[in-house]
């Protein structure tokens, strides 16, 4: 075969191992850290690190037993794993980290973006999404987590920053008040051991619903805005009760 027929064949093979499909792992990663434990395929995620294509991120809900209807209380392994042979190198458990009940989750997905928190740490992200069962008193939101690899654990150092809410109380047609605040999270000059401060820019929007001339007409008021900033303080970044959602 010549070199040119050579390096033809390597170019094709190469995405394949680039793009393999993860999923197929999710299993074969859970047996390996909670043997016996099934994961919530429906939930589960995982995805190649673009920062780094040959380490793989993945998040395994695991329910507990005892889970019904109403309510299930899950297990997570969190892990970083190498993309091509699936070896674990680093992992988190976290017993009991999600409840879904009349809160209830709805998603959950790896946040890839570029979180370099400090010259010799990026992070990767977790965003969990809720939605309530009540009609009447609609709720959702979405938090995030940043974890850190540590040798062979990972460091959870931003643990359920709110950065979406919705909440509102009405009366099933169409009288009611909501509100909804968006939290924009931007990495911002070095602190404590070089690692960056996150800033936070919140917008909420509170509105009414009343019905006029047989409409039903939303009504806004004037959107209120407030800057957070966070500092690591050697092991993390402490999140105020206020901008925090734990289910």
């Amino acid at each position: 075969m010549s070199i040119r027929a050579v390096i033809a064949a390597f170019v094709l093979c190469t995405p394949v191992f680039a793009h393999a499909d993860c999923t197929a792992r999710l299993n074969e990663w859970a047996q390996a850290l909670s043997p016996g434990r099934t994961i919530d395929a429906n939930n589960a995620a995982c995805k190649a690190w673009p920062q780094n294509p040959a380490q793989t991120l993945a998040i395994l809900p695991l329910p507990q037993k005892g889970a019904t209807e109403d309510k299930t209380v899950y297990d997570v392994q969190v892990l970083v794993a190498d993309s091509k042979t699936g070896a674990i190198i680093a992992h988190s458990y976290e017993p009991s980290a999600i409840t879904s009940d009349a809160i209830s989750l709805r998603g959950i997905a790896l946040d890839t973006a570029h979180w370099q928190l400090a010259p010799h740490a990026l992070a990767f992200g977790v965003r969990k999404s809720y939605e309530g069962s009540s009609r009447v008193n609609p709720f959702a939101a979405t938090t995030l987590s940043l974890y850190l690899i540590d040798g062979s654990r990972l460091r959870k150092v931003l643990a359920n920053l709110t950065t979406q809410q919705s909440n509102g109380e009405w009366d099933g047609n169409c009288a009611g008040q909501f509100s909804d605040t968006a939290r924009v999270i931007s990495i911002g000059p070095a602190g404590q051991g070089a690692y960056a401060t996150l800033h936070i820019s919140e917008k909420t929007v509170d509105s009414t619903h009343a019905e006029a001339a047989g409409q039903c007409a939303t009504k806004n008021k004037a959107a209120k805005q407030a800057n957070v900033t966070l500092t690591y303080d050697g092991s993390h970044y402490g999140v105020p009760a206020a901008l925090k959602f734990d289910q």
